[in-house]
């Protein structure tokens, strides 16, 4: 997904509980990339406050027993202080089957008019590219906090988008600006 549509997502006024939800738990995971499988499993006690008020989630990857570790960012912050203090049950958010989260997650794009097929698994994409890459992150910070066991898994996610090489070589264009030639043949103007 794409900051538009997600910005589009968590903007959406719902009435419906189920809905609002789905939205909080997805919006959650486009936020810190954490899967499906193991949102169902993240407990209250595996997010951890420091002295400066940031909060992480610290936790073993459901598919491959690797450890992530995760700060969150402000959205998913926000996200989780709300859920830690509702409900009895240990666990951050109450759990529905991936089939009906994502016929959920289907209903949830069709009233916010995206086009595109949103299933559960998109969150973890949209954090990867849209969130992470395509502002900066580097690759082996991304790869550690997606939990994957080598630098070769997080590659598939990095599939480079127009707007991450047109920012890059604005950066690129801004690093090289004085590169000009104090004389000889090419004159400063020409550049």
């Amino acid at each position: 997904m794409n900051r538009q549509e997600i910005i589009r997502i968590m903007g959406k006024r719902l009435d419906i509980p189920r809905l609002a939800s789905i939205r909080d738990i997805f919006i959650f995971s486009c936020f810190t990339g954490i899967a499906y499988s193991d949102i169902c499993r993240l407990r209250k006690d595996q997010i951890i406050s420091d002295s400066g008020k940031s909060m992480y989630i610290h936790l073993y990857r459901t598919k491959t027993n690797h450890p992530a570790f995760i700060p969150l960012l402000p959205q998913a912050k926000k996200i989780a202080s709300f859920y830690i203090g509702k409900g009895e049950s240990e666990y951050l958010f109450p759990t529905i089957s991936n089939q009906k989260s994502n016929a959920y997650l289907k209903e949830l794009a069709d009233i916010c008019h995206i086009r595109k097929r949103v299933t559960f698994h998109v969150a973890r994409h949209t954090f990867a590219v849209t969130v992470c890459l395509e502002n900066g992150l580097p690759i082996e910070t991304l790869s550690k906090m997606l939990g994957h066991t080598n630098l070769k898994v997080t590659q598939a996610y990095a599939r480079i988008t127009y707007r991450k090489v047109t920012e890059d070589m604005k950066v690129l264009k801004n690093k090289l600006k004085d590169w000009k030639p104090e004389s000889g043949p090419m004159k400063s103007d020409d550049i």
